[in-house]
């Protein structure tokens, strides 16, 4: 299958979820996160604000359990700037606001750094057993995570498990970790 099909049938498989099965997901998701991620040394973290329209993984339940459990660690997200994403600080919801693509992003903030990142949530469409991931086809992500720190884990949430094999190419940054509501996959 090439890229664009496998985006399309895992989009469609994501907007096929119930109401019920989508809030279900997403707390597996959220529980799983925390039972089995390393939270220790992570003093900043990026994680995707999700579209909605989309039914993507609903981070905003993580950010939320982090703000309250974990104020130590700085939550920081993404802003498209041409081709690039920008980074800041996520202080309060209301400073987040939907940009043309109906992506929510922050309107203002303090910028973080890139090489201050210690971990990134990382929006997908399908992974596969090797770590590699399909995106939505812009590239926003995998130029991002090619100039983190080599220490920054990169973490998938998906509600899928893996596909067997992905073609990628020398553009595409592998995921060290990716989490299922069922599952969590490690990857060299």
């Amino acid at each position: 299958m090439t890229k664009a099909e496998i985006r399309k049938i895992f989009l469609q498989k994501r907007l096929a979820l119930s109401e019920a099965e989508y809030l279900h997901l997403n707390q597996l998701l959220c529980d799983r996160f925390f039972a089995l991620t390393d939270l220790s040394g992570v003093s900043v973290l990026h994680i995707f604000l999700p579209i909605a329209q989309k039914k993507e993984p609903d981070t905003w339940l993580i950010a939320d359990r982090l703000r309250r459990e974990f104020p130590q660690i700085h939550l920081a997200v993404p802003r498209m700037d041409g081709d690039i994403l920008e980074h800041f600080l996520l202080e309060s919801p209301t400073q987040i606001a939907p940009n043309s693509w109906g992506v929510p992003e922050p309107q203002h903030g303090q910028r973080v750094a890139v090489e201050k990142i210690d971990m990134v949530l990382v929006p997908l469409l399908a992974f596969d057993v090797q770590g590699h991931r399909i995106g939505y086809g812009k590239g926003y992500y995998d130029r991002f995570l090619k100039n983190c720190p080599p220490r920054a884990q990169r973490i998938g949430l998906s509600f899928f498990p893996p596909l067997q094999h992905i073609t990628a190419t020398n553009n595409d940054v592998k995921l060290t970790s990716c989490i299922t509501p069922e599952d969590f996959f490690v990857f060299a």
